[in-house]
């Protein structure tokens, strides 16, 4: 018997896991302290009364044999996906329901995605990056290759032009970095992924955060619908991060290797996946309903307010940030030439707050920082009064 020699290759600690536990061990030394937690990006607003209101009626449901439902539809039921077909219409977008998966999150997909591609592929990620994109690659044994983002493009990587990949990995607006890419910047990257006989893989769980033009779907991009997959991601968007709802987008006509993407995923469902729940389902489509979107984007106002309060700091500090505009995400560089796990501990222990190390990310992030509006907002004014009062020295 043998275990995957792969995990071997992966970074000990999660960076997440690693973040909690140096978070864990300062409460525990420092009782006394307020901590307040601008890191990991979990939501703390709950969710809306009508998508609360839907479930409950789904759970109802499913106490009564005429209403009663057990399996789900692989692909999820008819309902939520032409909900979210209709959702992608609302922002000019045409996306049938029938090209739509219901998953339990953006991230299960991300990482299982890669069931249906050979081992042989080499894979490109932008670093920074969300380490899903890389981990489970390195679980599967694929080489990696890296586009990079910087300060010199706004931490929003183009595609090298000596770099062949097979497999890409793109989100925007961005995890962690916060930038999003414009339409042009885009097209780069479809024009790319044709050309080099590869899928993009299209991370859009932060779209709704969007207030530009920027485009809030890959299939807003001529030439997406040959080269691209889509996933997306209730947990931010309406607070899902608990609940778990998601849903993948792949066109009907997006082929490789004489194989039909859609059809391989299908039976990879099938076969590894039993869906989502029927009182999340039910809750997911209240999201799509016109009273759901009023009471999410209200969620959505909330936090964006808060991300304008923290770049507020930043600019008034002087630091150089990327995000806050489009995204949940501060991205941010350290001060006075401070490593990323160094600002970690400087500001943990003396102004008791939380974010999350750049360098967690990728090389690129070394000297980074990022900071999540997903707090509560006495909480974060006051973690930003910290901060100012610590860098203003």
């Amino acid at each position: 018997m043998k275990i995957n020699s792969n995990y071997d290759n992966l970074v000990p600690n999660y960076l997440f896991a690693e973040v909690a536990k140096r978070t864990n061990d300062f409460i525990k030394a420092n009782p006394d302290k307020k901590v307040i937690r601008l890191g990991i990006g979990d939501v703390t607003l709950p969710l809306a009364p009508v998508v609360v209101e839907a479930m409950k009626q789904g759970a109802d449901e499913l106490g009564h044999k005429e209403t009663f439902k057990g399996y789900p539809d692989y692909e999820g039921y008819e309902f939520l996906r032409q909900a979210i077909s209709d959702y992608y219409k609302g922002f000019g977008v045409t996306v049938d329901a029938g090209e739509i998966f219901v998953s339990d999150g953006a991230k299960s997909d991300c990482g299982n995605i890669g069931d249906i591609f050979s081992e042989d592929n080499t894979v490109m990620v932008t670093d920074p990056v969300y380490p899903v994109y890389v981990d489970s690659n390195i679980m599967a044994g694929r080489k990696i290759v890296y586009a990079d983002s910087n300060a010199d493009n706004g931490f929003a990587a183009m595609p090298p032009k000596d770099v062949k990949a097979d497999i890409i990995y793109l989100c925007s607006p961005n995890n962690p970095t916060g930038s999003a890419y414009t339409y042009d910047q885009l097209k780069e990257w479809v024009d790319y992924a044709n050309a080099n006989d590869a899928i993009l893989l299209y991370d859009a769980a932060y779209e709704a955060f969007i207030t530009d033009d920027a485009p809030r779907s890959i299939f807003a991009v001529e030439g997406a619908r040959t080269c691209a997959i889509e996933f997306c991601s209730l947990s931010k968007t309406a607070g899902f991060t608990g609940t778990r709802c998601g849903y993948t987008v792949i066109p009907k006509e997006l082929e490789r290797d004489g194989h039909n993407i859609y059809k391989l995923w299908y039976r990879r469902e099938a076969t590894k996946f039993n869906g989502v729940s029927w009182p999340v389902q039910r809750g997911a489509a209240a999201v799509f309903s016109e009273e759901g979107q009023k009471q999410i984007k209200e969620n959505i106002a909330y936090y964006q307010e808060n991300a304008r309060i923290i770049s507020s700091a930043m600019d008034e500090l002087g630091i150089y940030y990327t995000g806050g505009k489009n995204s949940p995400y501060i991205w941010l560089r350290c001060p006075d030439g401070m490593g990323s796990w160094e600002f970690f501990d400087y500001l943990l222990e003396n102004a008791n707050v939380v974010g999350t190390p750049g360098e967690g990310f990728g090389k690129n992030g070394a000297g980074y920082f990022r900071l999540t509006s997903f707090g509560d907002r006495d909480n974060t004014i006051e973690a930003v009064n910290r901060i100012k009062k610590l860098l203003s020295k």
